[in-house]
């Protein structure tokens, strides 16, 4: 009897042993996997900028081709706690890996190395080394398995404040987040855009208050300072700074400001906002991934988007102005298009390098 319920057991546990190894095959494996991934970068995914206007980009198009997709949010703010997160992304099935800001540069720059078989789709940025220890700079690399797509920010920066002046603005402010280049060409193209407006109208009497808070997010500080510009006459405030907007809005609705919006349509946002300075981030996003679809992937390229590529823009149908009409709008655009307005960017070390001679900057430490 014994020996018989020994040999019974011993068929359970290797019956039993069959069914578990059976059951990590890769046939039967029912872990779920995500085709395209997202990283996040410092923000929230629904941070009305980067983040958000690049996963709305992901989800359109993976929905629509019935593709999974997944974002990531890593720890925090490091190259290591991004590469950590590509890491999870990949290992959680990611044959192609989109990444929204400059932040993902070096990450990036090592992850096309660390998975060849993966493609990365960087946004606001190029790879590279992150050395920037010598007067040469950091050392860049857009490997095969990478695209690196940036915008023309000037350009986004010029219409907004083209239109605004264009409409009848002449107390405006810049409230930029961190001094990035991408931030900073779009205030050098918001002042020059103005000093164009302004040149056409015949005014001598635009102002323009000028300031970088350092970071992403909404303060106390942030919304204090605009505050302070609304009560000294400011009319209209170009909020660059993710959720610094916020910090903006908060301020414009309760002194009846109004508000410039960046990178996506925030005209939902707060009734306050007469335009917005928009990246094509979900179109980008989107042609990258139809491109990697169709083999056709741009590997090893550095694309910038502008007005020739449709990758900049206000969005007209939202926007609240009263005299800057549509036609208006379609004859500065062409204007881009066909590259007959050539701009300042980051190139120059300071706003008030721009040689503006009808605009005047103020700069607020």
């Amino acid at each position: 009897m014994k020996k018989f319920l020994a040999i019974v057991l011993a068929l359970v546990l290797v019956l039993g042993l069959v069914a578990c190894g059976e059951k990590e095959t890769p046939e039967n494996k029912t872990e779920d996997t995500y085709e395209i991934a997202m990283i996040t970068d410092v923000g929230e995914i629904d941070d009305k900028s980067f983040n958000q206007g690049t996963w709305e980009g992901i989800k359109a198009y993976a929905e629509e081709n019935k593709i999974t997709h997944k974002y990531y949010k890593p720890t925090e703010e490091s190259v290591d706690a991004y590469l950590a997160a590509i890491q999870l992304a990949v290992e959680g099935g990611a044959k192609i890996v989109v990444t929204p800001g400059y932040l993902f540069e070096t990450p990036i720059y090592k992850a096309q190395e660390l998975y060849k078989d993966v493609h990365f789709i960087l946004i606001d940025g190029n790879p590279n080394d992150g050395d920037y220890s010598t007067d040469a700079g950091p050392t860049y690399r857009t490997d095969d398995n990478t695209v690196g797509i940036v915008f023309a920010e000037e350009q986004a920066g010029y219409l907004a404040g083209y239109a605004a002046v264009m409409d009848g603005y002449t107390k405006l402010g810049f409230m930029g987040g961190m001094a990035v280049p991408a931030v900073i060409r779009f205030g050098y193209g918001f002042a020059q855009g103005a000093d164009a407006a302004a040149k056409e109208l015949g005014l001598d009497n635009v102002d323009l208050k000028y300031h970088y808070t350092g970071g992403f997010i909404a303060t106390p500080e942030a919304q204090t300072l605009a505050s302070s510009w609304y009560a000294d006459g400011t009319e209209v405030i170009f909020a660059c700074g993710g959720k610094v907007g916020d910090s903006v809005m908060k301020a414009a609705e309760a002194s009846k400001g109004k508000v410039i919006g960046v990178d996506v349509d925030q005209s939902k946002d707060s009734d306050t906002v007469i335009t917005s300075a928009m990246k094509g981030l979900a179109p980008a996003v989107q042609s990258a991934l139809a491109d990697y679809y169709a083999d056709k992937f741009p590997g090893g390229q550095s694309l910038t988007l502008g007005a020739a590529q449709d990758g900049v823009k206000l969005p007209m149908e939202t926007s609240k102005f009263e005299t800057f009409t549509k036609d208006d709008y379609d004859a500065v655009y062409d204007q881009l298009v066909k590259g007959t307005i050539t701009l300042k960017k980051d190139d120059v070390k300071s706003v008030d390098q721009l040689g503006l001679s009808k605009v005047k900057v103020r700069v607020i430490k």
